[in-house]
């Protein structure tokens, strides 16, 4: 595989994970704040593992929302 066949095939795949992921945090935020867990003014810590067994790979990214 090539590096232009390898950023293809990583961007697609961050396409998807970012459509999905932005879908169930607004869907996960929306229901916290409904029931009260969560206030408008709010700053939530994230964080999303990634991993690929094959290679080893087994990294979090943290970050915050501000609500």
């Amino acid at each position: 595989m090539n590096d232009e066949a390898l950023k293809a095939a990583v961007g697609q795949f961050m396409k998807y994970v970012n459509g999905t992921a932005q879908r169930e945090l607004e869907k996960a935020v929306r229901k916290a704040m409904a029931s009260g867990q969560l206030r408008s003014n709010e700053t939530c810590m994230t964080g999303v593992t990634l991993s690929i067994e094959k290679v080893g790979l087994d990294v979090t990214i943290y970050g915050n929302i501000k609500l």
